[in-house]
């Protein structure tokens, strides 16, 4: 088992704050994520949504024991939504963590994803050397997000999709991070 990091911080934009899931969540969880749209652009997310899967899900995020760090986009600071979508960092070894994010459909392009995936990377709160992405071939705005931030292109791949019950292509990114630099700032 990887080593894990119990305490989460919150991390502040002008836009929106970044913070560790709470049990609160659930309901606006199982909202937007029983939405087939974004299911359907996750690794992980069934559709539809069995009885009990995000009082599961919530519970492993906010674990002490957890490989992977969970955030809510919560807008309620600027008069938004309380969750808004989740962005995650699951630890790797030597350095490394994979980026995932989904953003709940009443706010896609207005670049809160992008604005999201920016703060992580300038809080690096993994202190990850590198971090990796992947998004599905048939979801070019994901793909520009990544991009906008940063993220090189690194080859094409697939994963299992569980909403769509199929391995789907993918686009592998990565965008490289020196942890000491990150420190000093």
């Amino acid at each position: 088992m990887l080593d894990t990091q119990p305490l989460q911080a919150a991390i502040e934009t002008d836009r929106f704050v970044l913070r560790p899931l709470r049990k609160s969540d659930k309901g606006l969880i199982e909202l937007n994520s029983a939405d087939l749209r974004v299911a359907r652009n996750t690794r992980t997310i069934p559709h539809p949504l069995p009885p009990g899967a995000i009082d599961a899900f919530v519970d492993r995020a906010i674990d002490d024991e957890r490989s992977e760090d969970l955030w809510a986009i919560d807008g309620t600071l600027v008069g938004g939504c309380e969750v808004m979508g989740l962005i995650g960092l699951e630890r790797m070894d030597r350095n490394q963590s994979q980026i995932s994010f989904w953003v709940a459909p009443p706010h896609w392009n207005n670049g809160i994803a992008s604005a999201a995936v920016a703060a992580i990377l300038e809080e690096n709160p993994q202190e990850a050397e590198t971090i990796f992405a992947e998004v599905f071939q048939d979801n070019p705005a994901s793909a520009r997000v990544l991009t906008n931030c940063g993220f090189e292109y690194l080859g094409d791949a697939e994963t299992f999709s569980v909403a769509r019950g199929a391995n789907m292509a993918t686009w592998t990114y990565l965008k490289k991070l020196n942890a000491d630099d990150q420190k000093q700032a």
